[in-house]
């Protein structure tokens, strides 16, 4: 009778586990695609691109490119580096030497 009760308390909390990661990796992707797409269109780009351009050497001139950079995107990467794949749109945004714009 106890191997019985603790087997269906064993699959409860197995099932309970196997929710909670569902519904966890459905938000993080909602999250990820609205990133993919472009983000929301009430971005603070100001606030992003300050977070963003905080480490770098010429903050000023970096805040710039992000800032016209989020405007054309809605979207700016995590972090203060990379993350590109986060924001193709930011990514794909070159000068004429074919270089990044966007920090």
């Amino acid at each position: 009778m106890a191997s019985s009760s603790r087997v269906l308390l064993t699959s409860l909390l197995l099932f309970l586990l196997l929710a909670i990661s569902l519904v966890e990796s459905r938000r993080v992707m909602f999250n990820t695609q609205m990133l993919m797409d472009g983000g929301s269109a009430n971005m603070d780009c100001g606030g992003s691109c300050a977070e963003r351009c905080k480490l770098s050497s010429r903050p000023n001139l970096c805040k710039r490119a992000c800032g016209s950079c989020c405007k054309k995107c809605s979207c700016v990467p995590p972090g203060t580096y990379g993350n590109y794949e986060m924001c193709p749109c930011y990514a794909a945004i070159t000068t004429r030497g074919g270089q990044r714009k966007c920090p």
